[in-house]
């Protein structure tokens, strides 16, 4: 039994293969009792089951919440109003879905006077950060309780936990032969493990499970048109929907035409670089369609440090560093710059490619007439003779001085 004692501890619960084992070995290792979260984000899990499992586990009691509209309006729209996008490809499913379950596991452990919280994350991961940053920001005085980093966890791999479930009659749907580390939620599907972590194998189509591989895509296009206000989704098809809706509307739309499937190696915070597949069909269209109205209703000073505050605000959030006042002060920047990021954008789906093809906006700084290569009363082509004179002045006296010492 573990040196440190703990008397309550709230594990974040998933059902899947880590936790799954987890549970009983606190049981075992610190004699405590162990309360389960289970944190229903739209992963498509039967929480019903997964409530049962943990109470055949041992657990004192299970807490499962329905935390999805918060999910989308509070974590998942901020990332997109940035339009955070971390290495320029992955949007951070699993990254902001972290802190929303340790905020509400703090809360729990709060509410039961529980000594300790606990997660299933590895030594090696993103996710150990993301998690436990929470607890520090929210609740300094509980004890962390992170398993694979204690020196009585003796399971080194996913194969042994498959091995202990099978002993302690854990019943688990991973396999050794099927042995892929799956995260799920409303926004994305990751798969990690197995076969993919030799970076030359192609991923089989059989792993995709919300979109379908490109092969098997309609050879013709599907148009979908998304409105915005303020930089939010509020319509698909011009039908206003709930947060929760539109993301599950244009999973379906998307996934049916293989959009968003990006395969990947990244730069974890620890150092590791690691190999992931995800799936995000719903969200790569909304992140194309929101850089697509953005482009014709912000400036060009605003728009490109814009870009700046995006790239920070992606390690931010890939970081665990969610609740920090730094982020939060980033999102008061983004939602002043959001006040006019209000309209339409149609986008074309073909393939697994993802492009905006019409936009319009009522506050719209584009006019077809200054753009274009006609006469318009605003502006006067001979301004632009004084203008690259002074523009390119530094130039000048540069090539000039230069010239001078040659002689």
């Amino acid at each position: 039994m573990c040196a440190k004692k703990a008397k309550k501890v709230v594990l974040a619960y998933s059902g899947g293969l880590d936790t799954s084992v987890i549970l009983p070995w606190l049981r075992e290792n610190y004699g405590c009792e162990v309360i389960a979260f289970a944190a229903d984000i739209g992963q498509g899990d039967d929480m019903k089951e997964v409530e049962e499992k943990a109470h055949a586990s041992g657990a004192s009691k299970v807490y499962v919440e329905d935390l999805r509209k918060e999910f989308v309006q509070d974590f998942v729209f901020p990332t997109l109003r940035a339009g955070a996008m971390y290495e320029g490809k992955y949007l951070l499913g699993t990254s902001f879905a972290r802190p929303l379950i340790a905020k509400h596991q703090v809360r729990i452990a709060n509410k039961e006077k529980a000594d300790a919280v606990s997660h299933g994350a590895t030594g090696k991961g993103n996710d150990q950060v993301r998690f436990e940053l929470t607890y520090m920001a929210l609740n300094p005085k509980l004890k962390i309780i992170a398993p694979w980093k204690e020196d009585a966890w003796t399971l080194t791999s996913r194969e042994d936990a498959v091995d202990y479930a099978k002993k302690h009659g854990i019943p688990i749907a991973q396999t050794k032969k099927k042995i892929y580390s799956e995260d799920g939620n409303l926004w994305h599907l990751s798969h990690e493990g197995g076969d993919l972590e030799e970076s030359w194998n192609e991923p089989k189509n059989s792993i995709f499970a919300i979109s379908v591989p490109v092969e098997k895509a309609p050879n013709k296009p599907t148009y979908v048109t998304v409105d915005f206000k303020q930089g939010t989704p509020v319509a698909v098809n011009g039908k206003k929907m709930d947060s929760v809706k539109v993301v599950e509307t244009l999973n379906a739309i998307g996934g049916k035409n293989a959009i968003g499937q990006i395969n990947m190696v990244e730069n974890r915070l620890v150092g590791i670089k690691s190999r992931g597949v995800y799936e995000t069909p719903g969200g790569t269209i909304l992140y194309e369609a929101h850089r697509a109205l953005e482009s014709i209703t912000l400036d060009r000073e605003t728009a490109h440090y814009k870009a700046l505050v995006a790239q920070k605000y992606s390690e931010m959030v890939y970081f665990g560093q969610w609740f920090t006042p730094l982020r939060e002060a980033l999102d008061a920047f983004v939602d002043k710059t959001q006040e006019r990021v209000t309209g339409t954008v149609r986008v074309k789906l073909i393939k697994g490619n993802c492009e905006a093809v019409g936009v319009k906006a009522p506050k719209t700084l584009y006019d077809p007439h200054l753009g274009g290569f006609g006469k318009d009363p605003i502006y006067d082509q001979k301004d632009a003779k004084g203008f690259i004179k002074l523009f390119g002045l530094p130039l000048k006296v540069q090539a000039l001085v230069d010239k001078k010492g040659k002689k």
